[in-house]
């Protein structure tokens, strides 16, 4: 049973799906407790990440804080101290990576972050969404999966810094390519364009697989487009779902965001050939998610 007077709350994506967003606008919501950058300088300062936390609530003051650079962060470090590898497995975490300890720490990290009236943990991580490993340990749990077109995805990643790719899949933290993926990748002569696209689609595979482990009513998926196109009712949605209560003023905080759907960079800052090559490499994953329209089968004589 769902706990949601305590209950943690995931929100995971696959890098540059537009989580970031997500996750920021839902921690104006007066019940959560989320990391700021305190916990990614200074892991151990939990003392002086409460005291901040509690001061958030104060009108006129709660504004100034994020201003000077306690916005939401993930803050892996902090989780790091919990479970070492959490940052940058190779694979995916799964419910066979959970120790005794691994289960009595991170469970104690999680709750630690809460102060005052913010009593829910507000969790956001990308990459491997790692869903089987914390809801091994957190069985009340609910999970958000920010979704977004994975050609989108692939352009955005070419232009951070984090990337990885530009040193081959021998290098990243998504594992050896499978056979399948590789032959994708020598197919278009070793696109990075076409790296970063099967980087996602590995992401999205993780994410569907933890899924069928995972019961229904654990699991929400929202996506990118439709936050930016209309987000209250995504947001009364995922209010819903974790059992946080609406509220004018929440709605207030989440209408005075500025959101520009940015998923059309895509079309004007890779050429045809490579918008071509992308979109075939990721059909499949983006008629699964209604990106584009199946193909349709020629009918035989």
């Amino acid at each position: 049973m769902i706990k949601t007077s305590s209950s943690p709350i995931f929100v995971v994506g696959t890098g540059r799906s537009g989580s970031s967003i997500f996750h920021r606008m839902l921690c104006a919501h007066h019940e959560v407790a989320y990391l700021n950058r305190i916990l990614r300088k200074d892991p151990t300062g939990l003392r002086m990440h409460r005291f901040y936390s509690r001061m958030l609530g104060i009108p006129g003051i709660g504004g100034v804080l994020e201003s000077h650079g306690l916005k939401p962060d993930e803050a892996y470090p902090y989780w790091n101290q919990a479970f070492r590898g959490f940052e940058n497995p190779v694979r995916d975490l799964t419910a066979d990576d959970v120790t005794e300890r691994t289960r009595k720490r991170f469970t104690e990290a999680v709750h630690a972050i809460t102060a005052g009236s913010r009593r829910r943990p507000l969790i956001k991580i990308t990459g491997w969404p790692r869903v089987g490993f914390l809801s091994t340990i957190f069985e009340d749990a609910r999970f958000i999966h920010v979704v977004r077109d994975g050609r989108s995805v692939a352009n955005s990643l070419l232009a951070v810094e984090f990337w990885e790719g530009w040193q081959g899949p021998g290098s990243w933290r998504f594992g050896p390519l499978s056979p399948e993926h590789w032959e994708e990748w020598l197919r278009y002569n070793k696109s990075f364009v076409i790296l970063a696209g099967i980087g996602w689609k590995i992401m999205m595979d993780a994410m569907a697989e933890a899924q069928r482990m995972l019961p229904a009513n654990r699991l929400l998926e929202v996506k990118y487009e439709d936050v930016c196109a209309d987000p209250i009712p995504e947001f009364r949605r995922t209010a819903e779902f974790t059992g946080l209560k609406w509220s004018p003023e929440f709605e207030r905080k989440l209408r005075s965001y500025p959101l520009r759907n940015q998923n059309e960079k895509w079309k004007s800052e890779l050429t045809e050939s490579q918008q071509k090559a992308l979109t075939d490499v990721l059909r499949s994953h983006l008629e699964l998610y209604g990106y584009v329209a199946p193909m349709q089968n020629p009918q035989s004589n």
